[in-house]
């Protein structure tokens, strides 16, 4: 069906077929298809409101469409691999708080295939912060998937695995013109080129957490946790793209070993001290690489250590490391203050 006919679809509140999605999904990335008749259907789309199934029909198109990097099938079956990012757009301006969980999560053994890019919505993306820190961040696929082998880490930069994205710019920034955001907002953890087995995903936005958890679990991810925190101040109700230390946090999970669950996290369980949105700001890409060295070598001690800790401790516990939240809250601090996690820093510089 051409993108017209699609419109009508959805201007009409109908959802569409996976046969209907990857139909659209073929033209969105034809350069030949103008810019506008692309935004006039993501816009259509949004305001329609996307479904479960519609997300993961993109998903999975998309994905189809990746450079995946060469990863050995027999390490691979023997190792988990686990992503920890955000969605993004919550625009509230705090450190690379995913990226530093990352690099805690690998100094534990865990592999880590990070994907991201460039900042957006922020000052620092995971991409300008890695960067910052010394890491490369560009690394063809066959080197990225040796350093996920031999190093539990890898960073996979969102542009150079997917070349089909060249071709939707100009229709996202249309959509961004007229105050429409599209599902590309929130498609950027699910297409993660390495494919992992477990991820932590935050999200801006609470009522997004169970859609986005139930397509991680169509798209074949065996563990996942989809986050929401909230951060109450005097003048509103706001929600970060992390587990919050500020408020309580909208949770929507599952496992293998059990079905899907939704629920509230109160960061009151964990020794957390006092603090506000100002206590986790970061700024610059170069402030935000040494806001992390200073967690990572364990001379930071104040909130933003206890946000770190609490989101590596979802990490940990996603990724099937420790039984608990609680058991990673442990090992995370661990890690910290015995060196590992800055060994770790030190060695994905070499």
């Amino acid at each position: 069906m051409t993108l017209p006919s699609l419109i009508a679809e959805l201007a009409a509140a109908r959802h569409l077929s996976d046969n209907q999605v990857g139909s659209a999904v073929e033209q969105i990335v034809d350069e030949t298809v103008p810019a506008a008749l692309k935004a006039d259907f993501l816009c259509h789309l949004a305001l329609k409101g996307e479904t479960v199934e519609e997300i993961t029909a993109f998903a999975r198109a998309l994905r189809d469409k990746a450079i995946q990097p060469p990863l050995d099938p027999a390490w691979r079956n023997a190792h988990p691999i686990l992503d920890v990012c955000g969605t993004g757009g919550d625009r509230l301006n705090t450190f690379n708080i995913s990226t530093t969980v990352a690099i805690i999560c690998a100094s534990a053994g865990v592999a880590v295939a990070k994907h991201g890019n460039r900042a957006i919505t922020s000052q620092a993306g995971s991409a300008d912060v890695l960067e910052a820190l010394g890491i490369k961040i560009d690394l063809p696929p066959a080197e990225a998937a040796r350093s996920l082998q031999e190093r539990n880490f890898a960073f996979f930069f969102a542009p150079n695995y997917h070349p089909a994205f060249k071709h939707i710019g100009a229709a996202r920034k249309l959509c961004a013109e007229r105050g429409q955001r599209t599902i590309f907002n929130f498609l950027g953890p699910l297409l993660n080129p390495a494919r992992p087995d477990t991820q932590l995903v935050g999200v801006p936005r609470p009522e997004l957490c169970e859609p986005l958890g139930r397509v991680l679990q169509s798209l074949g991810a065996r563990r996942g946790m989809v986050v929401s925190g909230r951060v109450t101040s005097a003048e509103a109700v706001r929600h970060l793209d992390e587990l919050s230390t500020l408020g309580e946090n909208t949770v929507a999970e599952f496992y293998q070993e059990r079905g899907f669950a939704s629920s509230v996290l109160d960061g009151a369980h964990f020794p957390l001290q006092p603090a506000t949105l100002a206590d986790l700001a970061g700024g610059t890409r170069e402030d935000n690489a040494e806001i992390i060295r200073n967690i990572l070598r364990g001379d930071e001690r104040g909130p933003k250590r206890d946000a770190v800790l609490l989101n590596a401790a979802a990490g940990l516990f996603v990724a099937n490391h420790t039984r608990t939240l609680s058991e990673g809250w442990d090992l995370a601090a661990k890690l910290i203050d015995g060196g590992e996690a800055f060994k770790k820093l030190d060695e994905l510089k070499a």
